[in-house]
């Protein structure tokens, strides 16, 4: 179809068009004989997912990352449509906890009389450190590339150092710290392959995954026909609040800094039904002089690669997760399952 049809039928300008053409958005052919561009189905779902970005307020540069990177992986219109919820998710996310600091605004001010400037300051700034620490996470290993060898990698046994020792046992302790009962619904955030999913499937239970990689989510459904899967991340859990009657996580978090934790920490909060709960297993230490003691015995011993391994990651503070588990309301135990892998187990009042 020509631009006027393609801008009737999305029912926007064809000036709009050919600036997203001009930002290198899209690339419609061109016909040879008049040069007048052409537009495919595809080219149609792809301009509608740049709408949909630009009236939740995505920046362009953003949407042209996103979009390259789906180029990269041969997207559908199911990735298209994927890629759009998860955004608006995050936006609504954010939107929420911009209205909870207004709130808590008018709160002081109806009580007070008036509002002091710097506790507004303080307010302002705290919400900006959110979204800017949501913001800051990247992708850094390349999750969509591991996905292919995930399974063998944890699998691993041997000499050495290896973070995911004991891999399947401590997916075992993750299911039975849930106990799952017959009619519940639970959430694997991360799910990564979906190894976690599988065991809670096996009795009997509805599972629903998310993860960041399109790639992780394809192999996720391979192995559990099914389930529903979602692209989203810890930030924005593609769901509406007290969705999940226990949310479980297992090596996921220490893809984040301790920050990026708690903010995931709270998000599983939101989905959780009232009475929920949450089990993390995970690679952590219970705080920072333990981190710091460990890394000083590998270095004495010779054990670089260790060393590179751990600073590689954010291996989690669990002081800092149980204070926050504790602020959030849960009631949280921990335990120790091997010599890094630390199993978070939480309920709601």
């Amino acid at each position: 179809m020509h631009i006027q049809e393609m801008a009737k039928r999305l029912q926007i300008t064809p000036r709009a068009i050919r600036f997203y053409e001009e930002k290198g958005l899209i690339k419609p052919a061109k016909e040879a004989s008049s040069g007048y561009r052409q537009f495919t189905e595809e080219d149609a779902w792809r301009l509608q997912t740049i709408i949909a970005l630009r009236e939740v307020g995505m920046p362009i540069e953003e949407i042209r990352q996103l979009l390259d990177k789906l180029d990269k992986e041969e997207g559908t219109l199911l990735s298209y449509l994927e890629i759009q919820r998860s955004y608006m998710y995050d936006r609504w996310v954010e939107l929420k906890t911009a209205i909870q600091t207004t709130e808590t605004m008018i709160a002081r001010l109806k009580q007070d009389s008036r509002l002091d400037p710097a506790s507004l300051y303080e307010l302002a700034e705290a919400n900006k450190r959110l979204r800017q620490t949501r913001k800051n996470w990247v992708d850094r290993w390349n999750f969509n590339q591991l996905a292919p060898i995930y399974d063998e990698l944890v699998a691993r046994e041997g000499q050495g150092f290896h973070a995911h020792d004991g891999y399947e046992r401590v997916l075992d302790q993750v299911v039975d710290y849930i106990r799952p009962a017959a009619g519940e619904i639970g959430l694997d955030a991360g799910t990564g392959t979906g190894n976690l999913v599988k065991r809670f499937r096996e009795r009997g239970i509805k599972m629903c995954a998310i993860d960041q990689s399109s790639e992780m989510l394809k192999r996720c459904r391979a192995k559990n026909p099914g389930v529903e899967t979602k692209l989203g991340t810890f930030f924005a859990i593609p769901y509406m609040d007290h969705t999940f009657d226990f949310v479980v996580s297992s090596y996921a978090l220490h893809h984040l800094t301790d920050e990026q934790k708690c903010l995931a920490l709270a998000e599983f909060h939101r989905v959780l039904k009232p009475g929920g709960r949450m089990a993390v297993a995970d690679l952590m230490f219970v705080d920072d002089e333990q981190r710091a003691a460990h890394i000083r015995a590998l270095r004495k011993a010779g054990d670089v690669s260790a060393v590179e391994a751990i600073e590689d990651e954010y291996y989690g503070n669990r002081t800092v997760l149980l204070d926050e588990l504790a602020r959030l309301g849960f009631r949280a135990e921990a335990r120790q399952l091997n010599t890094y892998v630390h199993l978070l187990g939480c309920i709601l009042p």
